[in-house]
């Protein structure tokens, strides 16, 4: 995947513009580079390449800057979603690289269809370590083995490439199934203490109004 990108002059509240424009700023750092290069480049054809690529993907930048780069970090405005900067992390072919790898679920659970139980992804990713460019863009997960409440599938169930290490602990889970009468039975529990709560406030109220009314009988005494 490329990104074409260019250089970048503007700096500080000047990049305002740049984002009215529907071009967004970056920085390119890496420990081979003797210097961060300062960057921008075109809103739609970075989350075209974004969506391809994830934080996992290595991407080529071309244009006025070349490098071989992953996707570091992406400050989004938190009022309107939109992408206001972009962290590359510059990468050599020949050296590994540690990156996280997004969990993807697959396929449908037994203990699913027999409504027991209830697959939960206890860990949505995992830290490898490889070449660039053999980094896989997810790891799939494949739950239609997970049939009784007590399955689940951990690290060390993961299949991925001999040229890819996992770095994450073997034992970690990854997918747990959750008895869902366990659920019922918390959410039933929620409901009562809700009502009891509630029929103890109107007994307050109703003391208040007795209260008020011997006020009066004793006034009107």
């Amino acid at each position: 995947m490329e990104l074409v990108v260019q250089k970048r002059t503007l700096t500080g509240k000047k990049v305002k513009d740049l984002r009215k424009q529907g071009v967004i700023p970056g920085i390119v750092y890496g420990r081979h580079l003797s210097a961060p290069a300062v960057v921008q480049f075109d809103k739609n054809s970075f989350l075209k390449a974004y969506q391809h690529a994830g934080e996992s993907t290595p991407v080529d930048l071309t244009g006025d800057e070349k490098h071989l780069v992953l996707i570091h970090q992406i400050d989004v405005n938190p009022v309107n979603d939109m992408v206001e900067h972009v962290d590359f992390l510059a990468v050599k072919d020949d050296e590994k690289v540690e990156a996280n790898v997004t969990i993807v679920v697959e396929g449908t659970a037994p203990v699913e269809k027999e409504g027991t139980g209830r697959v939960q992804l206890v860990k949505d990713h995992v830290l490898v370590e490889a070449l660039p460019r053999d980094l896989p863009h997810d790891i799939k997960v494949d739950v239609s083995s997970l049939a009784t409440l007590h399955d689940g599938i951990f690290v060390k169930d993961l299949a991925v490439s001999d040229k890819v290490t996992i770095l994450d602990d073997e034992e970690l889970p990854i997918v747990s199934v959750v008895e869902i009468e366990d659920e019922v039975e918390e959410e039933t529990t929620a409901e009562e203490n809700a009502e009891a709560a509630a029929g103890e406030g109107g007994e307050k109220v109703g003391d208040a109004d007795e209260d008020e009314s011997s006020d009066e009988e004793k006034k009107e005494d």
